[in-house]
């Protein structure tokens, strides 16, 4: 999102063909480029229950887990019903909304504003090409880094080829359709690019791995801290939103 990212994550939010399919649970819905080159978005995946190779990622999440980009909410809510402490954070108000009705809590949020429980989730998740989010790996990286624990966990979902790319895009609902003239940048990468991103910035690879044609990354941030403070983080991250429900409240806002 560059230099501007609350900017250009309110530009995602106010892309009406994306809000439109949240609400109906179904596309067509594309990513287009400047150029006309189409990414195919699967809102009928994201608006269905987890399925096989969305509980292979949450059989591997640790302690407390933040949903970064969590759209309507089929992980956060699988992982409250499995009784784990989890936040799905989104842009968009549909997304929000959504996530609540499945009895998951989720704030209407970019990534890189404050957040709740920053520097003690046990783990944060970037899946359905969230990886891309404001067209910057590294701050994207660096900004997920500060929100888990140290030694904390990154799970996060890869093009299933190799290719490194940012790009100027907008959401449109039909490929002949005009968009919302608001262009954001965003990104695609493949495992490898990732991983060499990761390298970079000090991240341990703790894991590859392909299902449902989809394919995953697991990465360890610096410093890994002992195992007794897991279950303390957990524990700091839930006191804080009972305690403070208005400041932090998990609804979208209005």
């Amino acid at each position: 999102m560059g230099a501007k990212v609350a900017g250009v994550a309110g530009d995602w939010a106010a892309a009406d063909p994306y809000s439109a399919a949240l609400r109906t649970g179904r596309g067509p819905l594309f990513l287009r480029r400047a150029d006309g080159w189409l990414l195919p978005l699967e809102v009928e995946r994201w608006c269905a229950r987890a399925d096989p190779a969305d509980l292979a990622i949450l059989d591997r999440c640790e302690g407390a887990v933040l949903d970064v980009g969590c759209g309507p909410g089929r992980l956060v809510a699988e992982l409250a019903a499995r009784g784990r402490t989890v936040l799905g954070v989104d842009v968009s108000e549909a997304a929000v909304a959504h996530t609540l009705e499945l009895g998951g809590q989720a704030l209407r949020r970019s990534v890189f504003d404050p957040l709740p429980g920053e520097g003690r989730w046990a783990t944060v998740l970037l899946i359905d090409g969230n990886v891309g989010i404001g067209g910057d790996p590294l701050a994207l990286l660096r900004r997920a880094a500060a929100l888990l624990v140290p030694g904390g966990l990154l799970i996060a979902e890869t093009a299933p080829v190799d290719v490194d790319e940012r790009a100027e895009v907008e959401v449109v609902g039909l490929p002949e359709a005009r968009g919302t003239g608001r262009a954001f940048r965003w990104a695609r990468l493949g495992t490898p690019a990732l991983l060499r991103y990761a390298g970079h910035d000090g991240w341990r690879t703790a894991g590859q791995w392909a299902a449902g044609g989809r394919c995953f990354v697991a990465l360890r941030s610096r410093s890994a801290s002992s195992s007794a403070e897991a279950p303390k983080s957990t524990a700091v991250i839930s006191s804080q939103w009972a305690r403070n429900p208005s400041a932090e409240r998990p609804v979208a806002d209005r």
